[in-house]
Order: structure tokens, then sequence, then C-alpha cells
């Protein structure tokens, strides 16, 4: 039974079965709604919810860190008496895993990181930051986004999943989402990776730009206990557009944890 709600003023939608809770973070820009591919494709409980300063969940604070979203995830949890999870984060819900993993290691079954950014090179750091400047500019953000995160094949196919992603991105508060972004921005993968013991999936997209596989290739290696899964013909949003793919990696992956 799936139920919708907030606690400590967080948003979530949980579909309450018996085995460990699986936590979906969405990424900038986006909210829990884009994880209806997951929500009832699992034997485990699942938690979708909004991060701060998304969907229905507010955001109070102007200088913020990746650890206030760490304490938020552990306030939802602590709040719906859950002792340990699998933790499943997409681009900047990946570095908020990451984050979350490095304090709370103890909290986590597993790990899944999809489309993680690591060490970026000159070149794919300074076209985030000519996007972040143009959504200042602008102050909305581009459809051309869409382009990176599904083929055109997807998109014609399914126009509503366009519509509906197109929505979720003009609903954004842009105020808060620039706070958020720059974050995502300016991530130095300075996080304490050897705290990371959890067995750890990293997965990308084959065609993912932003959060290539020779990023999870490399982040893996400084992860103990982690695996790499590339998803086939995949680009940012394959947990949508290759959503049983996506769906039977994370199965396979946390059906012995």
């Amino acid at each position: 039974m799936i139920s919708a709600t907030d606690t400590k003023n967080t948003f979530y939608i949980l579909n309450k079965k018996e085995k460990t809770p699986i936590v979906f973070i969405h990424g900038v820009g986006l909210n829990h709604t884009i994880w209806s591919p997951q929500i009832n494709s699992f034997d485990n409980s699942v938690i979708a919810y909004d991060i701060l300063g998304h969907g229905k969940t507010p955001l109070e604070k102007n200088n913020l860190s990746f650890n206030d979203f760490s304490i938020q995830l552990l306030n939802l949890i602590d709040e719906l008496d859950i002792d340990k999870i699998h933790l499943v984060g997409f681009s900047i819900g990946s570095l908020i895993a990451r984050d979350f993993a490095t304090k709370y290691n103890s909290r986590l079954k597993s790990l899944t990181l999809l489309c993680s950014i690591f060490n970026r090179s000159a070149k794919q750091q300074r076209i985030v930051n000519d996007r972040f400047e143009l959504s200042k500019k602008s102050g909305s953000l581009s459809k051309q986004a869409l382009k990176r995160w599904f083929t055109n094949e997807y998109l014609e196919k399914y126009p509503d999943t366009y519509q509906k992603i197109t929505s979720i991105l003009k609903s954004n508060n842009m105020q808060n989402f620039l706070k958020i972004y720059e974050l995502f921005v300016k991530h130095k993968d300075e996080e304490i990776f050897d705290n990371i013991k959890v067995n750890t999936l990293i997965m990308t997209g084959e065609n993912d730009i932003g959060s290539t596989p020779e990023m999870s290739k490399n982040l893996s290696k400084h992860i103990t206990n982690s695996q790499v899964k590339i998803v086939p013909k995949g680009k940012h949003l394959c947990s949508i557009e290759c959503s049983d793919d996506v769906n039977n990696a994370i199965k396979d992956f946390i059906k012995n944890e």
C-alpha cells in the first residue's frame, strides 16, 4: 500500500512491504515522482522523498552543504523508526548518498550510486560551469537537458515523459534550485571514501555524457567492495528509459544483503 505524507518537513511516499526499505534520492531540479518505475517493482518497502527545496519539501537555509541533505535523510529514517536501508542515489542524489554513507555507514545495508560524477576533467568542469551561469542569467532551466537525459527515440515514443519532466523543471523555485545546483557544480569529490564499508553498486548509462562510464569505473577504485554496472544504450535518466535493466541490477545486487 502506497502512502504519502511528510515528517520533519520532508515529503515522501512509502510503499510498505516486509523487506528492508529501499530509499531513492532524486536529482537536482526533479522530485520523488521520477521514481515511478521503481515504486512497485521491488519486494522491499520503497521510500521516495523530495530533497530540500524540491517538490513539496521546503528549504529554509541560505548556506547549504551536503551535510544538510544527509541530516534530512537521517531524520527521515529515524522518524520512521527504520534501522537500516538500501540507499539509491541518482545524480546529485548520488552525492548525497555518498556523503551519507561516509557518515552513517552503519545505517546502510547496501549503497547504489546511479549516474554519479567523479573527477571531472577541466573540459567537463567548464561545461557544467557554463550551464550553471546560463541558468543564473536566464532564470530558467533549459529543456536541452532532456536531450542529455533521454535518447531521441525514447522521447519520440513517450512524449508524456517529456511533458512530465519539463513540467517538473518548470515548477522549481529558481532561487532554491540555484543554491542546490551550485553544490553539484562545485563538488570536489572530497568524501572520505574509506568510511564506506557497505557493498556498493556504481551504475550509469552507456551514453551518459555527464556521469560517464569512465567516471563510474574510476569511482569504484576508491570504494572498497564496489562493483560497476553499465546500462546498455542508457543515458542520464536510465532509471526511467531503461528501468527494467536498472531495477533488475538493483534486485540482483541487494538480494543477498
